[in-house]
């Protein structure tokens, strides 16, 4: 019986499962963080019209226009600028992008990561 209490640690099941579950959780990290980079980049394209000189004089085409050139120049290609929406008030425009990104797994199983942003920019 005195054997039973000095035997310590995890038996290779146990190894196998804390392994098989630390390697599910980092296969989904990987597969999130592209899409966490992709937000990273809209974010800053859609911050970055606040710093334009007579953006809100433009009409919404060359807007689109424009956001369609800085996707490009950021390499984001999952995201389509007609997917962001823009509404002119009186105080300026309100620039927003809502989408949602999905990434497989394995087998049947995805990752769905919801992204949305608004900025709002003033009139100069």
């Amino acid at each position: 019986m005195d054997r039973w209490h000095h035997q310590k640690g995890m038996t290779a099941i146990g190894w196998l499962l804390v392994l098989g579950l630390i390697a599910f959780f980092t296969l989904i990290t990987l597969r999130l963080i592209p899409g966490y980079l992709e937000f990273a980049k809209v974010s800053s394209v859609l911050e970055s019209l606040q710093n334009e000189p007579g953006i809100t004089r433009k009409t919404k085409t060359e807007i689109y226009r424009l956001i369609g050139k800085r996707f490009d120049v950021n390499d984001i290609f999952q995201v389509e600028p007609k997917q962001v929406k823009i509404a002119k008030d009186k105080d300026g425009l309100k620039i927003s992008v809502n989408y949602e990104r999905r990434e497989h797994v394995i087998g049947n199983v995805d990752v769905v990561a919801t992204f949305d942003k608004q900025v709002e920019v003033v009139a100069n």
